[in-house]
């Protein structure tokens, strides 16, 4: 019989099969304790899922965002985010065009477009009806990045908190009222 081998490492005979099937007048169970078996690598399994960087703008960039109201909206609906929607919200500045907020998914969180949804569609209405402008409030577009380490956590926030500082509307980005934490998100790292 001659035998060679195939790209996965097992014997092919030259009279047909690969080598996989019970081999006539052979034992289906000394066969597979022959068989070589090649085990897939262990991952660890992702529990806690990674921290998403959003930013959201409002419709035509429109400065309407930067009043105790406004944040107080925000606020509460990212408060309730977790519980309603599985998302937990951590820091975040709202400046007046724009959010800037951290988060993370709960193992039972719908998907980031929905919840991103719900909270633009509940505080569009809120927000319309505080500063008695008309809809739309917010762009529908997002833009998203998910962190990888503590430090580009820490890094981007540094950064992000500094956008009022760089806009002109304060000296110590201390000052900006509209900012907070909501939850401390811990980062996880490999």
């Amino acid at each position: 019989m001659n035998k060679r081998r195939t790209g996965r490492g097992r014997p092919v005979s030259s009279e047909g099969g690969a080598g996989d099937g019970p081999t006539p007048g052979r034992d289906t169970r000394q066969q597979m304790k022959a068989k070589p078996y090649r085990h897939l690598v262990h991952a660890r399994p992702l529990l806690v899922q990674p921290i998403v960087f959003l930013s959201c703008s409002t419709h035509e960039r429109r400065g309407i965002l930067d009043s105790h109201a406004v944040h107080d909206v925000l606020y509460n609906i990212w408060s309730q985010s977790q519980e309603r929607n599985g998302w937990v919200v951590g820091k975040h500045v709202v400046m007046p065009d724009h959010v800037h907020l951290f988060a993370r998914a709960g193992t039972t969180a719908t998907s980031m477009a929905r919840w991103i949804g719900m909270w633009k569609s509940v505080s569009a209405r809120s927000i319309a009806g505080l500063l008695c402008i008309r809809p739309p409030i917010w762009q529908e577009d997002y833009f998203d990045r998910f962190l990888r380490t503590s430090e580009s956590y820490a890094d981007k926030w540094q950064y992000v908190q500094l956008n009022p500082v760089r806009a002109g509307l304060v000296s110590d980005p201390a000052a900006w009222p509209y900012q907070g934490t909501i939850q401390i998100l811990e980062s996880v790292t490999s």
